[in-house]
Parts: C-alpha cells; sequence; structure tokens
C-alpha cells in the first residue's frame, strides 16, 4: 500500500511493495520486503527506508500498549479499549478482530500484527483521530519479524505461554524465547505471575495473578454463567462483574483491570465498574444459542481446548472441531486427547484444510482420541454441527471450536464464506421447521 511522504521528503510516497515502486517512491525495507530490494531499485527507487527512517515520517507519539502471549490477547486488548472508552477516553485497537478507532471498524481483519509500514502508519492515523490511546496485539511472528521495530511502548503485557506455532518456531522452547523477548527491556511491563513459561527484565515489571501474591490479585471470585470476582491493589479493592465464563477469562479481566490502571491511574473502583458493559468478543465462548445451549470459541491448541471444556464443568458437552492444514501436526493428537478428556460425544471435522487433504488431518487428530466411546468422523461442517445438534439429548450442550468468528473457510485454493454462528443459527430453524 502507497503511503504520503512528508512535504518535505525527496519522495512523494512510501510502500513496502515493490511492484507499486517507481522514481517518486521509497521503498521499506522489512524482514518480508527485503528480498524485493533490487526489484525496487530496478523500478526506479532511489531511497531505502528502515524502521529508524519511519519516525521521521510518521507520528507515533501516542501511548501503544502490547498484548502478547499464546491465549487471551484479543479478549485483553478488547477489554482495555472497552473499559478506555466508557471512561471517555479516544483509542485505537488493532488485531485478530480488525482496525478499530473510537468504536469504529476501520480495517478488516488479516495479520493479527500487521507489517512494519502499515503499524506506523496506523499509529498516525490514531494521532490524527485525536486517540488518546493505540491498543495492538503481537504476534510470536510479529515479534520474529521485526514488525514493530522502533516503536515505543508505554505499556507491554503477557498473557501466557503455551505450545503454539511450532510451524513457524519449529520448537517451544524456540517459541517460548521469542514470546518472552518481547518482555527483555525496560519498558513498563504487565506479567502474568501465575505462568511457569514467563522470563521477564524484572526493571518496571508489574505482575497479577489468581494463585500467587501479585501487584495485581484477584483476591476471591465466583464463576458460574458468569463472573464476579475483587480485585486488589496497594489500599484499592475493587468488586467486578462480567457476563463472561472461564478462569481463563478471570486472568483476562485482571490483566485488563490493572493495564487500565496502569495507564490511566483511575480508581480501581471505577475501572472495575466499566467491565460489567463488556458483552465479550464474538467467536471466544460466545453463546450463540440458549435453547439448546450452543457456545462458539476459538480454540485451536491442546490447552486452549482442555481450558474452553473445562470452563463449563460439570455440564455436558458435545463438542465439534478440526486441525488447520499447513500448520502445526504436532499438535493435531494433543488436540484429540484435550478434547476426547472433556466431551461426552465428539465430532472431528474440517477446520481450513488448506492444501493437504482433510481425510489425513482428520486421522492424526483421531490418533489422541480413538478410544472414545462416542466418535464421529464427518469433514463437512456443517454436516457435522448439523449431527452434533440432532444428537443433543437431556442437559447436553454443543461446543464448536477452532475457528470462532472466521467467515471463511479455505479448502485447498479455495476460500469459501462460512461462519459456524451462521451455520448454527441456519441449522436451528431447519430443526425447528421440521420438528414442527
Amino acid at each position: 500500500m502507497l503511503y504520503e511522504a512528508k512535504t518535505d521528503a525527496p519522495y512523494k510516497f512510501i510502500t513496502a511493495d515493490s511492484r507499486e515502486c517507481n522514481g517518486e517512491c521509497a521503498f521499506v525495507v522489512d524482514w518480508y520486503s527485503e528480498k524485493f530490494t533490487a526489484d525496487a531499485i530496478e523500478r526506479g527507487v532511489t531511497h531505502i527506508l528502515r524502521a529508524a527512517d519511519l519516525k521521521t515520517q510518521f507520528d507515533t507519539q501516542i501511548p501503544v500498549i502490547g498484548i502478547t502471549g499464546t491465549k487471551g490477547k484479543t479478549t485483553v486488548a478488547a477489554l482495555i479499549y472497552s473499559i478506555l472508552l466508557d471512561l471517555g477516553y479516544k483509542a485505537a485497537m488493532q488485531g485478530t478482530r480488525g482496525f478499530f478507532i473510537n468504536n469504529r471498524k476501520v480495517a478488516p481483519k488479516h495479520l493479527t500484527t500487521p507489517m512494519l509500514l502499515d503499524n506506523y502508519a496506523r499509529l498516525e492515523q490514531a494521532i490524527n483521530e485525536g486517540c488518546d490511546f493505540f491498543i495492538t496485539e503481537v504476534s510470536s511472528h510479529a515479534i520474529a519479524q521485526g514488525r514493530l521495530e522502533g516503536i515505543d511502548f508505554a505499556l507491554k503485557i503477557h498473557t501466557n505461554i503455551t505450545a503454539d506455532h511450532f510451524d513457524f518456531h519449529h520448537t517451544f522452547e524456540e517459541y517460548r524465547r521469542v514470546k518472552n523477548s518481547f518482555f527483555a527491556d525496560q519498558t513498563l511491563k504487565l506479567i502474568n505471575k501465575d505462568d511457569p513459561n514467563v522470563e521477564f527484565n524484572y526493571a518496571n515489571a508489574r505482575t497479577y495473578a489468581i494463585e500467587s501474591s501479585a501487584t495485581f490479585k484477584l483476591a476471591a471470585y465466583s464463576q458460574n454463567r458468569s463472573l464476579s470476582g475483587v480485585i486488589a491493589h496497594g489500599d484499592e479493592n475493587a468488586l467486578f462483574n462480567a457476563e463472561l465464563i472461564g478462569k481463563f477469562n478471570l486472568y483476562n479481566i485482571v490483566a485488563a483491570v490493572a493495564a487500565v490502571k496502569l495507564i490511566t491511574d483511575k480508581p480501581l473502583e471505577t475501572i472495575c465498574e466499566c467491565v460489567e458493559n463488556f458483552g465479550g468478543v464474538c467467536g471466544r465462548m460466545e453463546i450463540v444459542s440458549q435453547k439448546p445451549l450452543v457456545i462458539v470459541d476459538f480454540a485451536h491448541t491442546p490447552d486452549s481446548i482442555a481450558q474452553a471444556l473445562a470452563a463449563l464443568e460439570p455440564q455436558k458437552c458435545v463438542v465439534v472441531f478440526g486441525a488447520g492444514g499447513d500448520r502445526d501436526k504436532t499438535k493435531r493428537p494433543l488436540m484429540g486427547k484435550a478434547a476426547a478428556h472433556g466431551a461426552v460425544r465428539l465430532f472431528i471435522t474440517n477446520d481450513n484444510p488448506r492444501n493437504e487433504d482433510p481425510l489425513v488431518i482428520i486421522e492424526e487428530i483421531r490418533a489422541g482420541c480413538a478410544n472414545h466411546p462416542d466418535l464421529h468422523i464427518e469433514p463437512d461442517r456443517t454436516t457435522a454441527i448439523r449431527s452434533a445438534l440432532a444428537s443433543l439429548a437431556g442437559d447436553e450442550i454443543l461446543v464448536i471450536l477452532g475457528k470462532g468468528d472466521e467467515e471463511t473457510q479455505t479448502i485447498g485454493a479455495a476460500v469459501l464464506p462460512y461462519s459456524d454462528k451462521q451455520t448454527v443459527l441456519t441449522l436451528l430453524k431447519e430443526l425447528e421447521c421440521c420438528e414442527k
């Protein structure tokens, strides 16, 4: 994408796409674009820019809050954003769900963390629209590829580190190292003290926890169909109520409340009062039907599947799930094992098989749950959900995992319109008509 340069620059436009280059462009070299530098020069580019140069071309003087972790990034980012808006601040947020400014969606979902040039341009856009804060999810890919190089953070937040993205990082040790490298400097940081996998620079570190002593401690809580609790911080104690479920969301709430406290210094009670206004994130433990109870969640790792189902105990869960193609294969049997542990009935199906054989993916998942007494294989995701809905009996609930609020299904080269939520609503109407 072309961006206009400052008026005093010796070029008119800035881009990281060599195909857009001509004699009026400066070319931004980042982890991805570097291999196209020769092509950019051939097209007439005379100025090569790196991260340090972008600070002279874009206004980035806004407090930036970055959130990284295997799980929780999207919910923590969205809750911080929601609380800040409720407190009267203007804010921008980018991540898995897209780019938002002051409750307006500016760009659709693409990468969790955009490429280097886009990050600088979005910071300036947020500033131009009067934002007080900029919130960004930070993926492990973004850290490894330097997509946030040169950007100053007002606060860095750690949620948790569990196994994921071995297709890119190859080992858990490397994945963990990359995640922890985000917290190696002296930036103000907020760390989940209950996570055994985190390592960080103690300078300017604050902590939050449920089990451990911490700067922000969840002193008491209850969970059922909603959450409530008391957060203690120094001499302050404040009660929150949230229409969310699951112990993992207790961590997300404490992280978000603590973050807002650190960046605004508003009374803890005032911040906690705003939590009740947060309706959750689409596709994250989202209730799409009450009768029958159907929940859609983005869980796509062994740990996140286990946590999602544990959050629903002691209810009897019928589970529909799959695993993405062209991604980490080692987690597939572990996903099957996690699902089998928490489900009374399992339906293994497609979840973006991409360029892999869907049946091979399914067999790799089945290796971890082959002994489950009520296991069903159905590659077509819509058919699997229909069968699961029809199978519900008594007080059983349906939990559909993996895709969350995604609106497409990638099979081979085809990217097809598809939504778990919409599929459920359509099928429920069909079943209701059949019953009548």
